[in-house]
């Protein structure tokens, strides 16, 4: 075949294939350029699911009537001029294709009024073929309506799916615009049904309204707020507390200026951010936005204009993981934390109650000095049995009003449980889970600084293993010595221990070291934890911390209440799961119907 020209025609239904993908492409794009008009105001009406119709109002600056054969034109825009323009590119719109590429699989009409015209035009565009400007009655803004979508391209036309899965396209892109810009108004309407309708929202509980409204009640009541700044990166926004993870990816947004995309760095940084604290198999909630200069961000690197690429993308994720993980850090017991976890916290169903934020964390853990143990890390190792005795020389007066978040113990429940009392009503901790954060923080950190506390063996403690399993833990040698371990071999099937963390019981090395060589013997990839360093020392912690059936003295209780309220991430265990929970007087009193 001899190489030839495409039609104009051609070329326009060739770019509509790589920027309308379905009818929720058509929505992005001209809600895109109304955002760009400095809209306030946007209305969406769809039909058939967008098939039959779309059209979108806006009170944005408009198009005069000059202007609008332009509007349709290939590659004519307001937004750049300049190669120097592209790469610095603040507007979500830029590349002059939107429009004559829906106008060339659909009939097109375009009608606005500027602000400088006194006068309104409409233009129409019927599958390629542009008809003249002519006058219309039309607001100040712009209207496009898009009807019989596809109508000319029967094969684009097959691969649309039913009206249903087509509306939810949209409905999910109404809702991830509607938290683009808080300061516009939007509303979804299908047929004579409002689907969302948002009012103009001002920052502060504004927000929140509008979080409720697209999310729903639970989000903003279970998020804590993000806000980091370094140079010209902002990192702002909600993190959706770990008790409030999802069994789907189906509330992760992110916005880079203004801009709502998929990028896979962004999302990496924030699964390392929850790496220790969400529970297996979960997904975290999130709303962020990284507001960053221009010219650090190319915008023009996918189609759709869903991914982007960073000038610098190591910098930016480690500056996204650091800021949240610091975030994450403060979510511990806190006094401000509201009611009980109810029933479906952790299901696919049923609500999720709220679970303590960081908004107090700072004052809820001043705690006056004899309340916490002083602990020495070379011989107790926050050892809760140490600590007591530590403690126990002198009578600790407890404040009558002391900011102690998990209270003062009661009993243990089934060997499993602490019952501790405050002033507000209840609290049950789950022991085993919480001396386990507590460890692991505790052994993050020594890592991090010096070295785990460990002590030597007058004599070495050896071993027997399987032949493949000593050799597997020689290959890791590292992580057990950079846990505290020093580790060799008297044979094939003979392993020798010369050094321990000093936080492991002597009678209790044995048990300990076997449930590690099991546990790491398993495919890394299971585990929620990233690095091998930090999977061996979450093994550790685990199988360290005091189990089912230990009997605890008050004492001992009460001090690893404390340990708790002074541990970052001690709402979660180290695979997520919540280490307590609260039940407030009101609630105590609604069982037992008191006062009715």
């Amino acid at each position: 075949m001899a190489i030839r020209v495409l039609s104009g025609e051609l070329v326009d239904q060739i770019a509509a294939g790589e920027v309308i993908e379905r009818p929720a492409s058509v929505v992005k794009e001209i809600v895109e350029n109304s955002l760009d008009a400095g809209a306030s105001r946007i209305e969406i009406d769809i039909e058939r699911g967008g098939i039959g119709l779309v059209r979108v109002r806006d009170d944005g600056r408009g198009i005069s009537a000059a202007e609008l054969p332009l509007a349709l034109a290939r590659h004519a825009t307001s937004k750049i001029t300049c190669l120097e323009d592209l790469e610095a590119v603040s507007t979500l719109g830029f590349r002059g294709e939107a429009l004559p590429s829906i106008g060339s699989v659909s009939r097109l009409r375009i009608a606005s009024l500027d602000h400088a015209s006194g006068q309104a035009a409409e233009i129409t565009c019927e599958g390629g073929s542009v008809s003249a400007v002519r006058p219309a009655a039309h607001p100040r803004g712009t209207t496009v309506e898009v009807r019989d979508l596809f109508y000319n391209v029967p094969a684009r036309r097959k691969f649309v799916r039913s009206d249903a899965t087509e509306l939810s396209h949209i409905a999910a892109l109404a809702e991830r615009l509607a938290l683009s810009r808080f300061d516009v108004s939007f509303k979804l309407r299908h047929g004579n049904r409002v689907l969302l309708e948002t009012g103009a929202a001002a920052a502060g509980a504004d927000e929140l309204v509008r979080l409720e409204q697209v999310l729903g009640r639970d989000f903003p009541a279970a998020a804590i707020p993000v806000r980091h700044a370094a140079g010209p990166v902002l990192l702002s926004g909600w993190a959706g507390l770990p008790t409030h993870s999802r069994a789907q990816a189906d509330q992760q947004f992110w916005f880079v200026n203004g801009r709502s995309v998929r990028d896979r760095l962004l999302m990496n940084a924030v699964r390392l951010a929850y790496r220790d604290v969400l529970y297996h198999g979960r997904h975290a909630s999130y709303v962020l936005y990284l507001t960053l200069d221009p010219k650090l961000v190319d915008v023009n690197a996918h189609p759709a204009k869903l991914e982007v690429r960073f000038r610098d993308s190591r910098q930016i994720h480690d500056f996204v993981f650091r800021a949240l993980e610091r975030a994450l850090a403060e979510t511990k017991p806190d006094l401000a934390a509201p009611g009980a976890l109810r029933p479906g916290a952790f299901g696919g169903g049923g609500p999720r109650a709220p679970w303590p934020s960081s908004a107090a964390s700072a004052q809820a853990l001043a705690l006056p000095a004899p309340l916490l143990p002083r602990l020495d890390g070379a011989h107790a190792a926050w050892s809760i049995a140490a600590a007591v005795r530590e403690s126990a020389a002198e009578p600790q007066a407890r404040l009558p009003h002391s900011p102690q978040p998990l209270g003062t113990a009661l009993a243990q429940l089934h060997g499993a449980y602490i019952l501790a009392q405050t002033e507000e009503g209840l609290v049950l901790v789950d022991m085993h889970a919480g001396h386990e954060r507590v460890l692991y923080e505790k052994f993050k950190a020594e890592s991090a600084a010096a070295g785990i506390a460990s002590q030597h063996l007058l004599e070495p403690l050896v071993i027997e293993v399987k032949e493949h399993e000593l050799g597997r833990l020689l290959e890791e040698r590292a992580q057990w010595e950079s846990a505290g371990f020093d580790v060799d071999a008297l044979g094939p099937t003979r392993l020798a221990l010369r050094r321990v963390p000093a936080v492991l019981n002597l009678r209790e090395v044995r048990q300990v070291v076997g449930a590690l060589i099991a546990d790491l013997a398993l495919d890394a990839s299971t585990h929620h934890l990233e690095g091998a360093t930090d999977r061996f020392l979450g093994t550790l912690a685990c199988r360290s911390a005091i189990h089912a059936n230990r009997r605890l003295t008050l004492a001992e209780m009460d001090t690893l209440l404390r340990q708790m309220e002074a541990t970052e991430r001690a709402n979660q265990c180290n695979h997520g799961r919540p280490t307590w929970t609260r039940l407030s007087l009101q609630q105590l009193d609604q069982l037992f119907l008191r006062g009715r």
